[in-house]
């Protein structure tokens, strides 16, 4: 038995579809905010902190690699609990995210400032810069820019990774769809729309991407 692919049922669900959608982009954009932050933290302990925390941040983040983000969004949302810490869905899906993809943009973050000239360090310091001043205004406005494309990058692959927050009950894109699916017994139209979602964003983003890189590609060539 085939099933025919009902333009009806496609305009009924769409407004629930792009409600998920919306969840999608919004937990991307937190997440991306708090995998920037704690990407930052990662690299700066790593690179200054006293030995015993900068080796256990390594741990902390060669651990966080290591392990599956959804095994990450199952600890949690589901575990947490169990020590008295209770997060909304949505938050714990953020907090997974950023954290995971903190751990990857740490090593960005790494590159970036290692490639500053060490002569801007000890200028720095010629002209009496406290470290929060040498950080601020001499190493990351330098370091940053040429690590936004590689940023970016994490970005896309932050978005395409959404679905896996249906696991813990986000109403996302994918968690709408299969709720559409299995209400109606009719899959072929909410997963295809599903996909063409994903790929109009993807390409919007691989657009972007695209023209970061070859904006500060000009500006390094200056």
């Amino acid at each position: 038995m085939t099933m025919e692919w009902d333009w009806e049922f496609v305009r009924q669900i769409m407004p629930t579809l792009i409600e998920g959608l919306q969840i999608t982009i919004l937990a991307t954009i937190l997440g991306a905010a708090v995998a920037a932050v704690i990407g930052l933290l990662f690299a700066i302990l790593r690179m200054v902190a006293p030995a015993p925390i900068a080796r256990a941040t390594s741990f902390a983040v060669e651990f966080i690699r290591g392990t599956p983000l959804l095994v990450q969004l199952y600890f949690i949302f589901y575990v947490l609990p169990d020590i008295g810490i209770r997060l909304p869905a949505l938050l714990a899906g953020v907090i997974g995210l950023g954290i995971h993809y903190g751990t990857y943009a740490a090593e960005v973050y790494r590159a970036g400032i290692e490639n500053v000239p060490r002569g801007q360090w000890e200028a720095a310091r010629a002209t009496n810069l406290t470290a929060r001043q040498t950080w601020i205004h001499v190493i990351l406005p330098q370091a940053i820019p040429p690590m936004i494309p590689a940023l970016a990058n994490y970005l896309i692959a932050m978005f395409k990774e959404t679905p896996l927050l249906s696991a813990i009950t986000v109403l996302e894109l994918m968690n709408q769809a299969k709720s559409i699916a299995n209400s109606n017994y009719r899959y072929i139209e909410p997963m295809t729309l599903v996909g063409v979602f994903f790929l109009i964003m993807s390409l919007i983003s691989v657009f972007f991407l695209r023209w970061l890189e070859e904006r500060y590609a000009r500006v390094d060539e200056r």
